[in-house]
């Protein structure tokens, strides 16, 4: 690696919010939260991190108040107990001139019989009970009351983050979750105004975003995931061309988004063919907000399987260099770190020293425990 590191220090403003440089950690479930309460050791997980130069800490997907929001009774809830909780997290980050924003999460329709998860009598939640296009329903399709539940969940756990002392709010959109089940046509079978085109294929996401902001007012920051891939289909796609996606993206800026999280598994490949943007690239430039990329940043083997084992491989540093070269060209604003910043809680401090040859390369052991 030898290009400048300079991109990665610079500051950057969002929606007021100011960070230090252009590192973010990514949310990175670890199912390291009894009974969904994250202890002093998540708490101190997240602190060295901030301590170590990351400019903002995305913290893993942490569920809303409703029923079956959750996948596992071990990855961190936002609701009830967890609140204290997480309260000890931000001061934790705050304490060493760190920023930090929860992700919230509604997992739909990802609930599996085998898993351990909260309320497991109770259907889960999803547009058209769908997992997969070509398979049979597994869940009655979500009725409006249920959906404006969902809503009202996430707009109580984005006041909470306020009221906490988070930075910010961030939303899962992607991978097959909830918001995303909507978005996406083949498993979004409704005839009424949640389904059919884009504009009702949104709107469950407009109607939250709009929930939340008028908790949280027009000061905080928002910042909403978006992938075509999926945990279902790695190789889906929501938008086929970049007026698709553009058509899509503008809905959700128009109704609070400060920034897109555009998650790829790779972030260097293209997403449309005769352009190099990637998708944050894209998001972008479709709708002049800030992005930020995502996906096997610093390594060299990206996620290959699903569900808790997808985190399960070992990869090696990789050159960041073509990395930087986007970043100076402008294409996306903020970086995403996960498994590198998951491996060495120093990453950002080293690459900053340009210390590349002390990084350490990822491998499961690094989620045997907290550190």
């Amino acid at each position: 690696m030898s290009r400048p590191v300079d991109a990665l220090f610079q500051p950057f403003t969002l929606n007021g919010l100011q960070l230090p440089n252009r590192i973010v950690m990514a949310p990175m479930t670890r199912w390291h939260s009894p009974n969904g309460v994250p202890g002093p050791d998540v708490a101190a997980y997240y602190r060295r991190r901030a301590a170590n130069d990351c400019g903002l800490i995305i913290t893993e997907g942490t569920t809303v108040d409703h029923p079956v929001a959750s996948y596992s009774v071990r990855v961190p809830q936002f609701h009830g107990a967890a609140l204290p909780a997480w309260r000890a997290v931000v001061e934790q980050v705050h304490e060493v001139g760190g920023k930090i924003m929860p992700q919230l999460w509604h997992v739909g329709i990802c609930r599996h019989p085998s898993q351990d998860y909260p309320n497991k009598h109770l259907p889960s939640l999803s547009p058209s009970g769908l997992f997969l296009p070509e398979k049979r329903p597994v869940a009655s399709p979500a009725s409006q009351e249920e959906i404006r539940s969902a809503i009202q969940a996430f707009a109580r756990a984005a006041l909470a983050a306020r009221e906490l002392g988070f930075d910010g709010v961030a939303i899962h959109g992607a991978h097959g979750y909830l918001f995303d089940q909507f978005f996406w046509a083949p498993i979004n079978r409704r005839d009424d105004e949640y389904g059919g085109d884009v504009v009702g294929r949104t709107r469950f996401a407009v109607e939250t975003l709009q929930a939340m902001r008028r908790e949280v007012g027009h000061d905080f920051p928002l910042i909403f995931r978006i992938s075509q891939w999926k945990e279902q289909d790695y190789t889906a796609k929501l938008a086929r061309t970049p007026e698709e996606l553009g058509e899509l993206l503008k809905l959700l800026a128009d109704a609070g988004v400060d920034a897109f999280d555009c998650s790829q598994r790779r972030y260097w490949e293209p997403e449309f063919a005769g352009s190099t943007l990637n998708l944050a690239g894209w998001a972008k430039r479709l709708t002049g907000k800030p992005s930020m990329t995502v996906g096997s940043v610093g390594l060299s083997k990206e996620l290959v399987t699903r569900g808790e084992q997808a985190l399960g491989q070992h990869a090696e540093v990789a050159n960041i260099d073509p990395l930087i070269e986007r970043l100076e060209a402008g294409e996306f604003d903020l970086v995403e770190v996960g498994r590198a910043l998951l491996a060495d809680y120093e990453w950002a401090r080293k690459v900053r020293a340009q210390r590349f040859d002390e990084l350490r390369p990822y491998s499961p052991q690094a989620l045997e425990k907290l550190f």
